[in-house]
């Protein structure tokens, strides 16, 4: 067993753990972060989504160790202040979270789409959230709320900037 230290939505978590454990088990076993999904652990429904040190990964394909010292945020973390963030929102306004097993996996993943392009197209969408499932098949549903926060022309912007700068 090995101490560790986790920053988990803000919060400095300290536990121990077997060097083999996965980070999904840590998080949702000895931390109790239950929105955090445990379903194939062979990271083929992308249900257990985190972030972790900005990058979404897979939790049932992390050991548990890599993340010491590093920093994991999960659905909880987007929002500020005991606030839904927008994303939350948008998918309780369309539709998008039938059963809520998936809806996690797929706010976050989303939230950090439009973070990185606020205005997506349905390709840029797909390919964002490709290897997350939906056993209720809220597909459209997820691609509404995530237009509905799209800031359109943002793009644009952020293209000139781009061809500015470089």
């Amino acid at each position: 067993m090995r101490e560790v230290a986790v920053k988990v939505n803000g919060a400095i978590r300290r536990d121990s753990m077997k060097d083999n454990e996965l980070l999904l088990d840590f998080l949702r076993d000895k931390l109790e972060v239950r929105s955090v999904k445990a379903a194939c652990w062979r990271g083929e429904c992308g249900l257990c989504t985190v972030l972790l040190n900005g990058r979404l990964v897979k939790s049932c394909l992390v050991l548990a160790v890599e993340a010491d010292g590093g920093d994991v945020k999960t659905v909880e973390g987007i929002s500020e202040n005991g606030e839904l963030a927008p994303i939350q929102k948008a998918f309780i306004e369309h539709g998008a979270s039938q059963c809520g097993f998936c809806t996690p996996a797929w706010v976050l993943a989303s939230h950090e789409l439009l973070k990185r392009n606020p205005d997506p197209t349905d390709e840029e969408i797909e390919v964002a959230v490709a290897g997350l499932l939906c056993r209720c098949g809220t597909y459209a549903q997820t691609k509404e709320a995530i237009h509905s926060l799209a800031r359109p022309g943002q793009r644009r912007q952020l293209e000139k900037l781009v061809k500015s700068v470089g």
